[in-house]
Protein backbone atom coordinates (compact mmCIF):
# COMPACT_ATOMS: atom_id res chain seq x y z
CA UNK A 1 0.00 0.00 0.00
CA UNK A 2 1.15 3.25 -0.90
CA UNK A 3 0.56 4.88 2.01
CA UNK A 4 3.77 3.79 3.33
CA UNK A 5 6.05 4.70 0.83
CA UNK A 6 8.75 6.99 1.55
CA UNK A 7 8.42 10.44 -0.07
CA UNK A 8 10.74 10.16 -2.46
CA UNK A 9 8.97 6.80 -3.67
CA UNK A 10 6.09 8.89 -5.05
CA UNK A 11 8.37 10.90 -7.34
CA UNK A 12 10.29 8.30 -8.88
CA UNK A 13 10.72 7.08 -12.46
CA UNK A 14 12.55 3.71 -12.43
CA UNK A 15 14.50 2.84 -14.90
CA UNK A 16 13.04 0.30 -17.76
CA UNK A 17 15.40 -2.46 -19.17
CA UNK A 18 15.19 -4.02 -22.23
CA UNK A 19 13.09 -6.73 -22.82
CA UNK A 20 13.66 -10.46 -21.16
CA UNK A 21 11.44 -12.75 -23.32
CA UNK A 22 10.39 -15.58 -21.65
CA UNK A 23 9.89 -17.91 -24.70
CA UNK A 24 12.26 -19.59 -26.46
CA UNK A 25 13.60 -19.02 -30.18
CA UNK A 26 13.46 -15.73 -29.87
CA UNK A 27 16.74 -13.59 -31.41
CA UNK A 28 17.97 -10.75 -28.74
CA UNK A 29 19.39 -8.33 -30.47
CA UNK A 30 17.61 -5.67 -27.73
CA UNK A 31 20.28 -5.14 -24.62
CA UNK A 32 23.66 -5.20 -25.78
CA UNK A 33 24.47 -8.66 -24.59
CA UNK A 34 27.84 -10.29 -25.88
CA UNK A 35 26.31 -13.09 -28.47
CA UNK A 36 29.20 -15.10 -27.39
CA UNK A 37 29.70 -17.23 -24.31
CA UNK A 38 32.65 -16.01 -21.55
CA UNK A 39 36.14 -17.28 -21.75
CA UNK A 40 36.07 -21.09 -20.80
CA UNK A 41 38.68 -20.02 -18.26
CA UNK A 42 35.53 -18.19 -16.16
CA UNK A 43 33.71 -21.39 -16.10
CA UNK A 44 36.17 -23.50 -14.72
CA UNK A 45 37.25 -20.62 -12.28
CA UNK A 46 33.85 -20.41 -11.36
CA UNK A 47 33.68 -24.21 -10.67
CA UNK A 48 36.45 -24.13 -8.84
CA UNK A 49 35.43 -20.77 -6.80
CA UNK A 50 32.08 -23.25 -5.60
CA UNK A 51 33.76 -24.81 -2.23
CA UNK A 52 33.88 -21.11 -0.91
CA UNK A 53 30.32 -20.61 -0.93
CA UNK A 54 29.73 -20.96 2.87
CA UNK A 55 32.00 -18.02 3.75
CA UNK A 56 31.28 -14.65 3.21
CA UNK A 57 33.42 -13.27 -0.11
CA UNK A 58 36.43 -11.10 0.45
CA UNK A 59 34.87 -7.70 1.02
CA UNK A 60 37.35 -5.84 -0.58
CA UNK A 61 38.02 -7.75 -3.76
CA UNK A 62 42.01 -7.91 -3.80
CA UNK A 63 42.34 -10.12 -6.01
CA UNK A 64 40.18 -8.73 -8.48
CA UNK A 65 41.64 -5.29 -7.53
CA UNK A 66 45.03 -6.17 -8.30
CA UNK A 67 43.86 -7.68 -11.83
CA UNK A 68 42.28 -5.05 -13.12
CA UNK A 69 45.22 -2.85 -11.55
CA UNK A 70 47.78 -4.93 -13.57
CA UNK A 71 45.48 -4.65 -16.56
CA UNK A 72 45.12 -1.42 -17.05
CA UNK A 73 48.48 0.30 -15.66
CA UNK A 74 47.50 1.54 -12.34
CA UNK A 75 47.18 0.70 -8.20
CA UNK A 76 45.10 -1.39 -6.93
CA UNK A 77 44.11 1.43 -4.40
CA UNK A 78 42.88 3.30 -7.50
CA UNK A 79 40.32 0.96 -8.54
CA UNK A 80 36.62 0.11 -7.04
CA UNK A 81 34.69 -3.13 -7.89
CA UNK A 82 30.55 -3.38 -7.58
CA UNK A 83 27.85 -5.16 -9.22
CA UNK A 84 27.89 -4.11 -12.62
CA UNK A 85 28.55 -0.50 -13.64
CA UNK A 86 25.35 0.11 -12.57
CA UNK A 87 25.81 -0.11 -9.09
CA UNK A 88 29.64 1.68 -9.22
CA UNK A 89 27.89 4.58 -10.81
CA UNK A 90 24.96 4.58 -8.48
CA UNK A 91 27.69 4.62 -5.69
CA UNK A 92 29.37 7.50 -7.70
CA UNK A 93 26.39 9.83 -7.79
CA UNK A 94 25.84 9.42 -3.92
CA UNK A 95 29.29 9.95 -2.75
CA UNK A 96 30.47 12.72 -5.56
CA UNK A 97 27.86 14.19 -7.34
CA UNK A 98 25.49 15.70 -4.95
CA UNK A 99 26.77 19.19 -4.65
CA UNK A 100 24.58 22.72 -5.12
CA UNK A 101 25.30 23.00 -8.60
CA UNK A 102 23.65 21.26 -11.58
CA UNK A 103 25.64 17.92 -12.89
CA UNK A 104 26.09 17.99 -16.92
CA UNK A 105 25.24 14.81 -18.88
CA UNK A 106 23.57 14.82 -22.62
CA UNK A 107 19.62 14.61 -23.44
CA UNK A 108 20.33 11.35 -25.47
CA UNK A 109 21.93 9.46 -23.44
CA UNK A 110 21.78 5.97 -20.92
CA UNK A 111 18.41 6.85 -19.54
CA UNK A 112 19.35 5.55 -16.31
CA UNK A 113 21.52 9.09 -15.22
CA UNK A 114 17.95 10.85 -14.74
CA UNK A 115 17.06 8.05 -12.75
CA UNK A 116 19.47 8.14 -10.46
CA UNK A 117 19.14 11.49 -10.18
CA UNK A 118 15.85 11.30 -8.71
CA UNK A 119 16.56 8.60 -6.28
CA UNK A 120 19.34 10.72 -4.89
CA UNK A 121 17.94 14.22 -4.95
CA UNK A 122 20.82 15.80 -7.78
CA UNK A 123 19.94 18.94 -9.69
CA UNK A 124 21.03 18.01 -12.85
CA UNK A 125 20.96 19.76 -16.74
CA UNK A 126 20.50 17.66 -20.14
CA UNK A 127 23.09 19.44 -22.44
CA UNK A 128 21.69 18.44 -25.97
CA UNK A 129 24.00 16.52 -28.31
CA UNK A 130 24.35 18.58 -31.86
CA UNK A 131 22.19 18.13 -34.78
CA UNK A 132 24.60 14.85 -36.16
CA UNK A 133 23.87 13.37 -32.63
CA UNK A 134 27.20 13.97 -31.30
CA UNK A 135 29.04 15.45 -27.66
CA UNK A 136 29.80 18.47 -28.64
CA UNK A 137 32.71 19.69 -25.60
CA UNK A 138 32.37 23.25 -25.49
CA UNK A 139 28.95 22.57 -24.97
CA UNK A 140 30.08 21.87 -21.49
CA UNK A 141 31.59 25.29 -20.62
CA UNK A 142 28.93 26.24 -18.13
CA UNK A 143 28.34 26.23 -14.46
CA UNK A 144 28.16 22.89 -12.95
CA UNK A 145 29.04 20.61 -10.27
CA UNK A 146 30.43 17.73 -12.55
CA UNK A 147 30.06 16.14 -15.99
CA UNK A 148 29.37 12.72 -16.49
CA UNK A 149 29.36 11.50 -19.98
CA UNK A 150 29.25 8.31 -21.67
CA UNK A 151 32.07 7.32 -23.92
CA UNK A 152 31.20 5.36 -26.24
CA UNK A 153 27.54 7.55 -25.66
CA UNK A 154 24.37 5.05 -25.58
CA UNK A 155 22.24 4.94 -26.97
CA UNK A 156 24.09 6.48 -30.64
CA UNK A 157 27.47 4.93 -30.26
CA UNK A 158 29.43 7.56 -31.10
CA UNK A 159 32.84 8.06 -28.90
CA UNK A 160 34.39 11.34 -28.52
CA UNK A 161 39.02 10.52 -28.61
CA UNK A 162 40.43 10.62 -25.51
CA UNK A 163 42.23 14.15 -26.45
CA UNK A 164 38.57 15.56 -26.17
CA UNK A 165 38.38 13.81 -22.69
CA UNK A 166 41.56 15.43 -21.40
CA UNK A 167 40.56 18.83 -22.64
CA UNK A 168 37.59 18.51 -21.24
CA UNK A 169 39.13 17.32 -17.48
CA UNK A 170 41.47 20.44 -18.07
CA UNK A 171 38.91 22.87 -18.42
CA UNK A 172 37.20 21.92 -15.43
CA UNK A 173 39.88 21.06 -13.01
CA UNK A 174 37.52 22.30 -10.07
CA UNK A 175 34.93 19.64 -11.73
CA UNK A 176 34.75 15.94 -11.34
CA UNK A 177 34.66 14.44 -15.14
CA UNK A 178 33.13 10.85 -14.98
CA UNK A 179 33.33 8.99 -18.37
CA UNK A 180 31.14 5.45 -18.47
CA UNK A 181 33.44 3.41 -20.80
CA UNK A 182 30.23 0.57 -20.64
CA UNK A 183 31.20 -0.16 -24.57
CA UNK A 184 35.09 0.69 -24.75
CA UNK A 185 36.52 -1.92 -25.54
CA UNK A 186 34.23 -2.14 -29.27
CA UNK A 187 36.87 0.05 -30.87
CA UNK A 188 36.84 3.60 -28.75
CA UNK A 189 39.71 4.99 -26.75
CA UNK A 190 39.80 4.75 -23.11
CA UNK A 191 40.08 7.70 -20.86
CA UNK A 192 42.51 5.40 -18.03
CA UNK A 193 45.73 6.82 -19.45
CA UNK A 194 44.67 10.23 -18.04
CA UNK A 195 44.06 9.62 -14.53
CA UNK A 196 47.29 9.40 -13.36
CA UNK A 197 47.67 13.37 -14.06
CA UNK A 198 44.27 14.38 -13.54
CA UNK A 199 42.69 14.23 -10.08
CA UNK A 200 38.90 15.31 -11.42
CA UNK A 201 38.96 11.82 -13.86
CA UNK A 202 36.95 9.05 -12.68
CA UNK A 203 36.23 6.15 -14.77
CA UNK A 204 33.83 3.45 -14.68
CA UNK A 205 33.58 0.18 -16.98
CA UNK A 206 31.87 -3.12 -17.41
CA UNK A 207 32.80 -6.78 -17.81
CA UNK A 208 29.38 -7.52 -18.88
CA UNK A 209 30.06 -6.68 -22.50
CA UNK A 210 33.03 -7.00 -23.54
CA UNK A 211 33.79 -10.27 -21.44
CA UNK A 212 30.44 -11.40 -21.92
CA UNK A 213 29.73 -11.15 -18.08
CA UNK A 214 25.81 -9.57 -17.75
CA UNK A 215 24.85 -12.47 -15.80
CA UNK A 216 27.95 -12.06 -13.83
CA UNK A 217 27.14 -8.65 -12.83
CA UNK A 218 30.78 -7.18 -12.26
CA UNK A 219 31.90 -3.42 -12.81
CA UNK A 220 34.73 -1.11 -11.74
CA UNK A 221 35.94 2.54 -11.46
CA UNK A 222 39.35 3.98 -11.77
CA UNK A 223 40.56 7.45 -10.05
CA UNK A 224 43.12 8.51 -8.02
CA UNK A 225 42.52 7.59 -4.26
CA UNK A 226 40.52 10.69 -2.89
CA UNK A 227 37.65 9.98 -5.55
CA UNK A 228 38.02 5.74 -4.33
CA UNK A 229 37.91 6.33 -1.21
CA UNK A 230 34.79 8.56 -1.39
CA UNK A 231 33.07 5.36 -3.20
CA UNK A 232 34.54 2.89 -0.44
CA UNK A 233 33.14 4.98 2.52
CA UNK A 234 29.57 5.11 0.70
CA UNK A 235 29.74 1.25 -0.07
CA UNK A 236 30.45 0.13 2.93
CA UNK A 237 28.42 2.19 4.57
CA UNK A 238 25.54 0.36 2.43
CA UNK A 239 26.93 -3.17 1.33
CA UNK A 240 30.25 -4.05 2.68
CA UNK A 241 30.30 -7.57 0.61
CA UNK A 242 29.25 -6.35 -2.73
CA UNK A 243 30.58 -8.97 -4.92
CA UNK A 244 30.29 -12.83 -4.70
CA UNK A 245 33.05 -15.13 -4.36
CA UNK A 246 31.97 -16.60 -7.83
CA UNK A 247 32.03 -13.29 -9.26
CA UNK A 248 35.27 -12.26 -8.36
CA UNK A 249 36.53 -15.88 -9.61
CA UNK A 250 35.18 -15.45 -13.13
CA UNK A 251 35.61 -10.85 -13.85
CA UNK A 252 39.55 -12.21 -12.59
CA UNK A 253 39.43 -15.29 -15.19
CA UNK A 254 37.78 -12.89 -17.84
CA UNK A 255 40.43 -9.99 -17.46
CA UNK A 256 43.07 -12.67 -17.60
CA UNK A 257 42.15 -14.34 -20.86
CA UNK A 258 43.22 -11.77 -23.19
CA UNK A 259 43.29 -13.80 -26.17
CA UNK A 260 39.51 -14.76 -25.91
CA UNK A 261 38.73 -11.16 -25.06
CA UNK A 262 40.66 -10.11 -28.75
CA UNK A 263 38.96 -12.66 -30.44
CA UNK A 264 35.31 -12.32 -29.78
CA UNK A 265 35.77 -8.47 -29.73
CA UNK A 266 36.96 -8.16 -33.30
CA UNK A 267 34.32 -10.66 -34.22
CA UNK A 268 31.90 -8.29 -32.81
CA UNK A 269 33.34 -5.13 -34.70
CA UNK A 270 33.64 -7.18 -37.63
CA UNK A 271 29.73 -8.14 -37.74
CA UNK A 272 28.89 -4.46 -36.78
CA UNK A 273 30.40 -3.18 -39.69
CA UNK A 274 28.62 -5.91 -42.22
CA UNK A 275 25.80 -4.93 -40.21
CA UNK A 276 26.14 -1.09 -40.76
CA UNK A 277 26.80 -1.46 -44.58
CA UNK A 278 23.56 -4.02 -44.89
CA UNK A 279 21.43 -1.21 -43.22
CA UNK A 280 22.56 1.48 -45.26
CA UNK A 281 21.78 -0.68 -48.50
CA UNK A 282 18.28 -1.21 -47.35
CA UNK A 283 17.85 2.49 -46.60
CA UNK A 284 18.49 3.26 -43.00
CA UNK A 285 20.76 5.99 -41.60
CA UNK A 286 23.50 4.35 -39.36
CA UNK A 287 25.36 6.30 -36.96
CA UNK A 288 28.82 5.75 -37.00
CA UNK A 289 29.23 3.26 -33.60
CA UNK A 290 32.31 2.55 -32.05
CA UNK A 291 29.56 0.07 -29.21
CA UNK A 292 28.75 -3.66 -29.87
CA UNK A 293 25.29 -1.76 -31.11
CA UNK A 294 24.43 0.71 -34.01
CA UNK A 295 21.78 3.17 -33.85
CA UNK A 296 19.27 3.80 -37.18
CA UNK A 297 16.65 4.97 -38.54
CA UNK A 298 14.88 4.83 -41.67
CA UNK A 299 14.30 7.01 -44.29
CA UNK A 300 10.70 5.68 -45.01
CA UNK A 301 9.72 3.51 -41.79
CA UNK A 302 8.85 4.84 -38.17
CA UNK A 303 11.20 3.48 -35.46
CA UNK A 304 7.74 2.01 -33.35
CA UNK A 305 6.35 -0.06 -36.63
CA UNK A 306 9.97 -1.68 -37.74
CA UNK A 307 10.22 -2.52 -33.99
CA UNK A 308 7.13 -3.92 -33.63
CA UNK A 309 7.07 -5.69 -37.36
CA UNK A 310 10.30 -7.55 -36.15
CA UNK A 311 9.14 -8.88 -32.77
CA UNK A 312 6.70 -10.58 -34.52
CA UNK A 313 8.89 -12.60 -36.34
CA UNK A 314 10.66 -13.62 -33.29
CA UNK A 315 13.56 -10.42 -33.19
CA UNK A 316 13.93 -7.96 -30.62
CA UNK A 317 15.62 -4.89 -31.11
CA UNK A 318 15.46 -1.85 -28.53
CA UNK A 319 12.80 1.35 -29.28
CA UNK A 320 12.50 4.93 -27.14
CA UNK A 321 9.99 6.74 -27.31
CA UNK A 322 11.48 9.83 -26.84
CA UNK A 323 11.66 12.83 -28.71
CA UNK A 324 14.90 13.39 -31.59
CA UNK A 325 15.15 9.56 -31.38
CA UNK A 326 11.82 7.66 -31.89
CA UNK A 327 12.54 6.74 -35.50
CA UNK A 328 16.12 5.08 -34.19
CA UNK A 329 16.09 1.08 -33.46
CA UNK A 330 19.02 0.27 -31.15
CA UNK A 331 20.22 -2.92 -32.21
CA UNK A 332 22.60 -5.47 -30.49
CA UNK A 333 25.55 -6.94 -33.11
CA UNK A 334 25.17 -10.50 -32.73
CA UNK A 335 26.22 -13.33 -34.18
CA UNK A 336 27.04 -13.00 -38.29
CA UNK A 337 24.08 -15.84 -38.29
CA UNK A 338 21.78 -13.41 -36.24
CA UNK A 339 22.81 -10.46 -38.01
CA UNK A 340 21.94 -12.01 -41.38
CA UNK A 341 18.78 -13.36 -40.06
CA UNK A 342 17.82 -9.76 -39.20
CA UNK A 343 18.66 -8.12 -42.38
CA UNK A 344 16.76 -11.24 -44.13
CA UNK A 345 13.62 -10.02 -42.17
CA UNK A 346 14.25 -6.24 -42.80
CA UNK A 347 14.34 -6.81 -46.68
CA UNK A 348 11.27 -8.43 -46.59
CA UNK A 349 9.68 -5.24 -44.49
CA UNK A 350 10.66 -2.91 -47.42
Amino acid sequence: MSRFWSPVVHSLSPYTPGEQPKRDGIIKLNTNENPYPPSPQVLAAIASATDRLRLYPDPHAFALRETIAAHTGVAPEEVFVGNGSDEVLAHTFQALLKHDAPLLFPDITYSFYPVYCGLYGIRHEEVPLDAAMRVQIADYRRPCSAILLPNPNAPTGIALPRQAIEALAAEHPDQLVVVDEAYVDFGAESAVPLVARHDNLLVAQTLSKSRALAGLRVGFAIGQRPLIEALERVKDSFNSYPLGCLSIAGAVAAIKDDAWFQETRQRIMASRQSLAGALSELGFEVLPSMANFVFARHRSHSGADLAARLRERGVLVRHFRKTRIEDFLRITVGTEEQCSRLIELLRGLN
